[in-house]
């Protein structure tokens, strides 16, 4: 093992998913990296719950989606209730076949994830410095200086950049001074991880007028997680036993352990800015959301896999500075967004008016179990919840548009000939680089640019399955590190990526990253 670096190219205070990743994302490029957590160890809670199939790709970048996937639960079909019965059905299965991968909606405790991360971190030779608090920083055009408190002791360090990924409660964001507007849901919600007499490996899910119960496995021994509204009473002082008979009754279920139960307020609010200078924020520490559709963790974690590679790219001199402009932008606009609609959605399930009758019980129970059954919604469902629509097409590193793939799009997946496993075009970002893809034939002009820039060049030959993908035959398409499309050239314009390139100042093959563990 690497021993931990004494400086550090960057600091991260906080070591949650979104922080583990950002590490990971930067170790695996070569940077020196040292990475900070106020607790003394993992999470010992399950938590977030949903990986989707966007953070699943990423992870087959860094080598270790398969195993994410083997250990957790594929959720194969939502079961809508009323009344303590069951009202509509909504398969899930492969609901994104043939869009990803992981075209499924997968179960995976947090602190069994924080686990695997740290494991994957100290294959790559960083070790989590557990018990270890930011408390002041300062930042000039030379870096960041911050002052540790590790053991009941002070501790000076000083990095070119620090990100803070340290939660809602961020030192990072407020030793920046930076607002963090939005607002607090008025219900109390629960959430206990229970076990139940019979196992579940589908999420049930109860709507009335007056509660909220969703259930949905944790784990492969039987353990099952519960969220919902507590019943006004005016006080916040709630066990568990307050709510058993009534959720065993909805969910037609019967709790034999408890083993973890809390009540909480939810949030939704987003940073008035990502970056100030040399200091960045990810993850909840810079939005946070009601968890309609499991979307928190995984956005948290998108925006690790967004600012490593550039930050990475910077640091070893392959891209100008300008680069880590392109962040905020990316993020904080999709950071809104998300709020936003996870905000109405989540205004909709709770609400007391007609409204809210009326999406619980009609559309919910009738309307939405008949869309699944067309593939365009099934198709549509999950381009939503899995983050595979996710875009940059306004960013400055966006442009082009080839077939019907823009600038910032994600790169559509084409699957192998007749399936073969390793042979899709996802296949080759394993290697964390810029790329150019061409699904056709390949120019001579280009082919020999690719070669005197270094820059990796991969061809498929034209494909159904391309053309369903939605890509353009003979088109080449400019790949960032992260898998989104930052030039969609439609007859291979070798001009165009000269421009783009010397716009960022980019350069290509200079540095092999570190590979995963084996």
């Amino acid at each position: 093992m690497q021993p931990q670096p004494l400086k550090p190219q960057v600091l991260i205070a906080g070591a949650g998913p979104t922080g583990l990743v950002l590490a990971l994302g930067l170790a695996r490029r070569g940077v020196a990296v040292r990475i900070i957590d106020q607790a003394s160890g993992p999470g010992q809670a399950s938590r977030a719950m949903v990986v989707h199939a966007r953070t699943l790709e990423f992870y087959r970048q860094l080598g270790f989606a398969q195993q994410v996937v083997d250990l957790g639960i594929p959720i194969h079909a939502v079961h809508l209730r009323e009344d303590g019965e069951e009202a509509a059905e909504l398969p899930l299965g492969d609901i994104g076949a043939d869009l990803s991968p992981y075209p499924f909606v997968l179960s995976f405790p947090q602190d069994e994830h924080e686990r695997l991360l740290v494991e994957q971190l100290r294959a790559a030779g960083v070790e989590v410095e557990w018990n270890t608090a930011l408390e002041h920083l300062e930042q000039d055009e030379w870096g960041v200086r911050a002052v540790l408190l590790q053991g009941g002791q002070r501790v000076n360090t000083s990095a070119a950049y620090l990100c803070g990924c340290d939660g809602v409660h961020s030192s990072t964001r407020h030793a920046l001074g930076l607002a963090f507007d939005g607002g607090t849901y008025d219900h109390l919600y629960y959430v206990a991880d229970v076990h139940t007499a019979s196992a579940n490996r589908d999420i049930m899910v109860h709507l009335d007028a007056n509660s909220f119960a969703l259930m949905l496995p944790v784990r492969t021994a039987g353990m099952q997680r519960l969220i919902g509204i507590v019943p006004e009473s005016g006080s916040d002082n709630v066990i568990f036993d307050d709510l058993r008979p009534r959720l065993e009754a909805l969910l037609g279920i019967a709790i034999d352990q408890v083993n973890w139960f809390s009540t909480y307020r939810v949030h939704h609010r987003v940073a008035a800015s990502f970056r100030v200078d040399q200091v960045f924020l990810a993850g909840d520490a810079a939005h946070v959301h009601s968890p309609a559709g499991g979307q928190g963790m995984n956005t948290g974690i998108g925006d690790a896999v967004n600012l490593a590679w550039k930050l990475a790219q910077v640091l070893r001199g392959d891209a100008d500075a300008a680069l880590l402009d392109t962040y905020e932008p990316e993020r904080i606009a999709f950071a809104r967004k998300l709020v936003a609609t996870t905000d109405r959605a989540f205004q909709l399930i709770v609400a007391q008016g007609a409204g809210g009758r009326l999406l619980r019980n009609w559309l919910v129970p009738h309307v939405l179990p008949a869309l699944a059954g067309f593939d365009a919604a099934r198709r549509a469902l999950f381009r939503t919840i899995s983050q595979v629509r996710i875009h940059y097409h306004d960013s400055a590193l966006s442009g082009g548009r080839a077939g019907e793939i823009i600038g910032g799009d994600r790169l559509p997946w084409v699957p192998g000939p007749d399936g073969a496993d390793g042979h899709d075009n996802f296949a080759p970002l394993q290697t964390l680089d810029w790329q150019l893809h061409v699904y056709g034939v390949v120019e001579p002009q280009l082919a020999a640019l690719a070669t005197a820039l270094h820059l990796p060049l991969r061809a498929w030959p034209w494909s159904t399955a391309a053309e369903q993908a939605g890509l353009l035959e003979d088109a080449a398409y400019l790949l960032r590190p992260d898998l989104h499309v930052a030039l969609a050239l439609p007859r291979q314009e070798t001009d165009v990526l000269q421009e783009l390139i010397a716009q960022w100042g980019l350069r290509f093959g200079e540095e092999e990253p570190v590979p995963p563990p084996q």
